[in-house]
């Protein structure tokens, strides 16, 4: 008795050595497995798919039957295309998206598609993102459906996703098969993902650098962010904390914020703190920036504060040449133009004092 039971547990534990390493074989598939991804801001969208081959086959309709569809296996009675072969195909995103303008939260989801015979189809994303294909499909753990309009491609052998039209907020992923392709925006928040990056990291030891600060309130400066809380991150960023530090660069951040929240005063007046603290090339950008915000009575004063400072640079008396002109002061824009072309200037330089003073009429 003894015995038989020792025979049977060492045939269990044969059997059972067997089905674990048949189940740890890897061998290639006639599907083989793809995931491809693409960067939209700091955001990832990823996708893992089976790529079936035409393969001489009717595809639309046939291979792929149009609706919804008992497969003959599974749970699901009524179930969508799988998008691909084998497991399911999956859609992942690093951050809260929309889809087709939908919002869906970060993460991983089953991808779907219900094709249609009048060119339409039906995206579903599903919570079940572990199941096998739409066979075990549940209407009940949609994550999202929307409706989208197939496009015509050229043909595609092996069932392809590809990504197009990627823009700074957003990105076109196509399923691409046969001539048949499903194109899916995907889109992100990409200043309010930023932003709120920063205001997590500025509670760790990123906050503890002068540069972060002065970082984010860049970025939100010409990002659509909020103006004011810019200013109290650059305001952060000069003075206050242990590494804190006033710079021109901040303090002529500080002013641009200034200068886009309306408060024109405040801005020209830190101008004038900026160019104090400004190098000849630093001088020479507000100059310009002045020019911009139409003050030239401050850019005439930078351009020649930088000619007094440096008398033999030749791109000091250029800038101040174009400042006079765009002025509509000829006179003394070709003095100082022609100033600048006996300093034997760079060439980039005395390109643009000759074409200044061909519009003059001089050359």
């Amino acid at each position: 008795m003894k015995n038989n039971k020792l025979t049977t547990f060492c045939m269990l534990l044969v059997l059972t050595f067997s089905f674990s390493a048949f189940a740890q074989l890897n061998t290639p598939r006639g599907s083989q497995q793809a995931t491809v991804s693409q960067r939209v801001g700091v955001s990832d969208v990823s996708i893992s798919y089976s790529r079936p081959s035409v393969n001489g086959r009717e595809v639309w309709g046939k291979l792929v039957p149009y609706g919804m569809n008992n497969l003959g296996f599974g749970t699901a009675t009524e179930a969508p295309w799988r998008a691909g072969a084998n497991e399911n195909t999956t859609i992942t995103f690093t951050h809260d998206a929309k889809v087709e303008g939908k919002p869906i939260k970060a993460g991983t989801y089953g991808l779907h598609l219900e094709v249609k015979a009048d060119d339409t189809a039906t995206l579903i994303l599903s919570y079940d993102a572990e199941a096998w294909g739409s066979f075990f499909y549940d209407k009940s753990k949609d994550a999202l459906r929307a409706d989208i309009k197939t496009i015509t491609v050229p043909h595609h052998e092996l069932l392809t996703f590809e990504f197009n039209n990627v823009d700074a907020n957003s990105a076109t992923a196509t399923l691409a098969w046969e001539k048949k392709g499903f194109p899916i925006n995907v889109s992100f928040d990409v200043t309010d993902i930023v932003l709120n990056d920063f205001r997590t990291k500025f509670k760790g030891q990123d906050g503890f650098q002068r540069q972060n600060w002065e970082q984010a309130a860049r970025f939100a400066l010409n990002n659509g962010g909020d103006l004011n809380e810019a200013l109290s991150w650059v305001d952060t960023a000069i003075a206050g904390q242990f590494f804190s530090q006033k710079t021109f660069n901040n303090v002529a951040l500080k002013g641009q914020i200034l200068n886009k929240l309306g408060k024109t005063d405040e801005y020209a007046a830190l101008m004038d703190v900026a160019a104090a603290m400004a190098n000849t090339n630093q001088l020479n950008n507000l100059g310009y920036q002045m020019i911009a915000a139409k003050d030239f009575e401050r850019a005439l004063k930078y351009f020649k504060q930088n000619i007094a400072n440096n008398p033999n640079n030749a791109n000091c008396y250029d800038s101040l040449g174009e400042c006079y002109k765009i002025m509509g002061d000829n006179k003394n824009a070709i003095k100082n133009l022609k100033k600048s072309l006996s300093l034997n200037p760079p060439a980039n330089v005395k390109a643009n004092s000759e074409k200044l003073l061909k519009e003059l009429g001089v050359m």
